[in-house]
């Protein structure tokens, strides 16, 4: 296998997790240059997320690749940071990764600047540092760096920035980011971090050891019930975006905000016990959620 090879399949590989996702990333009823561009901006934003969690193979290709030594490619840190040098490169040169390469005609071609990418680092930068959470208000700057770039890139991408549509993006953004970190809860505390806040653990009588048990007991169940309202609250401060806008676009955001109450319903049916797995919706109730949000009903 010739590097350039090996380059595709890595690259590949990264995008292929897209089908994961609870939300479409580039579904196929999207204008191909879209399409195109969206996926280069989650390329991005997967890659960096599996460099702050660890998900990379120690001095792997994506390592090399980067510059970084098979020493300093098990420290996320210096990863981090060799990435940084790399998306620096996609305003001012060449970069080396191919997920980078991918990305600089979209840069180029909506004159995206390095900020919202900057802030996506800043995000797993942050996750090597911080494994707790004190109040909502803190999640939520967290969730500022982590999850609300990603919506103003697809804004920025798709040409339809405002102040106001950016406001009921990030809403949108956070919630989504809030529900993962619900369907997370047991996989997050494998890795030594706990989203849910400080404060509302202590309100509802939970301790740590309580989210590493095989199912929830009362006070977790109510905690994530707690949360889940927030999160979808806030998606129901977001969703006039959807309204915003018109045409495909319309329906992506629509199954953005959909993804997001389909999570919610799914965790409310297990009865809010998240620590088993993630509780994951059904089509049918993603599609039912697609046509509630584009009819702006709740």
């Amino acid at each position: 296998m010739t590097g350039t090879d090996a380059a595709r399949d890595l690259e590949r590989a990264t995008l292929d997790k897209a089908a994961g996702e609870n939300f479409p990333v580039a579904p196929f009823f999207l204008p191909r240059p879209w399409r195109a561009d969206l996926m280069a901006v989650y390329g991005f934003a997967r890659l960096v997320d599996d460099i702050g969690d660890g998900d990379l193979a120690p001095g792997g290709a994506d390592a090399r690749l980067l510059g970084v030594s098979a020493t300093a490619a098990e420290d996320r840190l210096s990863l981090l940071d060799a990435f940084e040098a790399d998306l620096r490169r996609v305003f001012d040169g060449t970069p080396r990764h191919p997920l980078l390469r991918r990305l600089q005609p979209t840069v180029r071609r909506h004159a995206l600047t390095p900020g919202p990418f900057l802030d996506l680092i800043a995000a797993n930068r942050q996750d090597q540092l911080v494994g707790r959470y004190e109040t909502y208000e803190d999640l939520l700057a967290y969730c500022a760096l982590s999850a609300n770039p990603v919506g103003r890139l697809v804004l920025a991408v798709t040409g339809t920035s405002t102040p106001e549509r950016i406001r009921r993006s990030d809403a949108v953004c956070s919630a989504l980011q809030i529900v993962e970190h619900l369907q997370d809860v047991a996989e997050d505390l494998a890795r030594d971090r706990v989203y849910l806040p400080a404060a509302d653990l202590k309100h509802f009588h939970v301790q740590e050891a309580d989210l590493a048990a095989p199912s929830a007991g009362a006070s977790v169940r109510a905690l994530v019930a707690f949360e889940a309202e927030r999160a979808r609250r806030l998606l129901d401060e977001g969703a006039p975006l959807v309204g915003s806008v018109h045409g495909r676009l319309r329906l992506l955001l629509a199954g953005f905000v959909a993804g997001g109450r389909a999570a919610i319903r799914a965790i409310a049916a297990a009865e809010y016990d998240v620590l088993p797995g993630p509780p994951a919706p059904g089509t049918v109730r993603l599609l039912r959620e697609v046509g509630v949000t584009l009819r702006g009903e709740r």
